[in-house]
């Protein structure tokens, strides 16, 4: 069996901050988990500019299987977490079982990539004290008050964190979560 990697995530999650990450650690050999509140069909979105908008807008994305519910993730079994922006995030914080399997990847000091609006969980769940982080920059006052550093990068590398701003960092942010997985979890039993 593949070395496995969990997604966390839920509805109105990001599409691209969703199915990028999914579809590149399959792509090194991986398995991909997605873990939500509950086993469903899951409705992603796409947010994007539009001039003459102060902030970004939001459509309706892809819709995608959740593999499991947070209730039902033993994180032991996982070597790397993944948690994606859009609005998921600001609800799912709140999630006590959620908060049981971030806590376990930062106290085993296993990778975690987080992107966009995905470090207001880690802020919630209060493993980012003491670190660097990057987010969508208007989580900064977020992020500082967690009693991280907020660093506006698009690959900020902190340990085995590697965090992101939002999609367009794609490219850079993965990367650098694919050098830190080739380290601390590289793929076995493909």
């Amino acid at each position: 069996m593949a070395s496995k990697i969990l997604l966390v995530t839920g509805d109105a999650a990001e599409s691209l901050e969703v199915f990028y990450p999914y579809q590149r650690l399959q792509e090194e050999g991986y398995q991909v988990d997605i873990a939500a509140p509950a086993r469903k069909r899951l409705q992603f979105v796409v947010h994007d500019f539009v001039d003459g908008f102060d902030t970004y807008t939001e459509k309706p994305g892809y819709t995608w299987p959740a593999d499991l519910a947070f209730d039902e993730v033993d994180p032991a079994d996982y070597v790397a977490l993944v948690i994606p922006g859009g609005r998921a995030p600001e609800y799912l914080r709140n999630n006590t079982e959620l908060q049981r399997i971030v806590t376990h990847f930062f106290d085993t000091d296993k990778p975690v990539a987080q992107i966009c609006h995905g470090p207001l969980i880690t802020a919630a769940t209060g493993v980012l004290d003491g670190r660097r982080s990057a987010a969508y920059p208007a989580l900064q006052p977020d992020i500082t008050a967690a009693g991280a550093e907020y660093v506006d990068g698009e690959a900020v590398v902190d340990g085995v964190v590697v965090s992101a701003r939002a999609w367009p960092d794609h490219p850079a942010w993965i990367r650098a979560f694919v050098e830190v997985l080739r380290v601390k979890a590289p793929v076995t039993g493909v």
